[in-house]
């Protein structure tokens, strides 16, 4: 018995989604649910579907396309179990972004590749700093107009201090967005269907492969 618990928390993880508002945390949250098979359908943040994003419950958020508290949800992925805490962005909740990075394993920042490092993911940062939490970051947004993912790199270098190192590259930006390159893999992958859910993976286009 006490063997099985501890393989099984052995193959659990709390991983928090935190970003200043409008990122595209919640959307990045319900394709990772959608996926791992969690949900079969994705739905509008802004419950403009009459539906919803799985993590915005309360009416406000549908109506806003807010998060206005954490809420939690599971997936799972390889043999693993994933508790997922979706946080607000906005800074009137950023007492909840604290609550939620107490428990957490990981996390992951959300940026936005036009807005790029923004106020309040300077306070989520520094808020994962104090509790020692381990993250990736997550550029969001590439297919809008003024996306500059290298530009969000930079300053995640600069005015986070962080030692960023990019493990996938675009293929394409604003209107020409339609996948990235993984650089762990060495594969191109490609997303098709009207809301990105069908992935394909190809060959790497031979003008960016120099890069890659």
């Amino acid at each position: 018995m006490e063997i099985l618990m501890v393989n099984g928390i052995r193959l659990l993880r709390n991983i928090g989604i935190s970003a200043h508002i409008d990122s595209g945390k919640t959307t990045l949250t319900e394709r990772i649910l959608y996926y791992s098979k969690r949900i079969f359908a994705i739905h509008e943040v802004k419950g403009k579907d009459g539906v919803g994003a799985k993590m915005d419950s309360m009416e406000l958020e549908k109506e806003r396309g807010i998060t206005i508290s954490s809420a939690a949800t599971h997936c799972e992925w390889k043999g693993h179990k994933i508790n997922i805490i979706d946080t607000p962005g906005h800074v009137d909740f950023t007492i909840e972004v604290e609550r939620s990075l107490r428990v957490l394993d990981s996390s992951i920042l959300v940026l936005c590749a036009v807005g790029g490092v923004q106020s309040q993911s300077i306070t989520v940062d520094r808020q994962m700093n104090r509790y020692k939490v381990p993250r990736i970051t997550f550029i969001n947004k590439c297919d809008r107009s003024g996306a500059d993912p290298y530009r969000v790199v930079n300053q995640l270098r600069q005015r986070l201090n962080h030692n960023a190192v990019l493990i996938q590259i675009p293929i394409g930006l604003e209107g020409d967005f339609c996948g990235v390159i993984d650089l762990v893999s060495m594969k191109a992958i490609y997303f098709d269907g009207p809301y990105g859910e069908e992935i394909r993976e190809g060959e790497i286009p031979s003008q960016l492969f120099d890069e890659a």
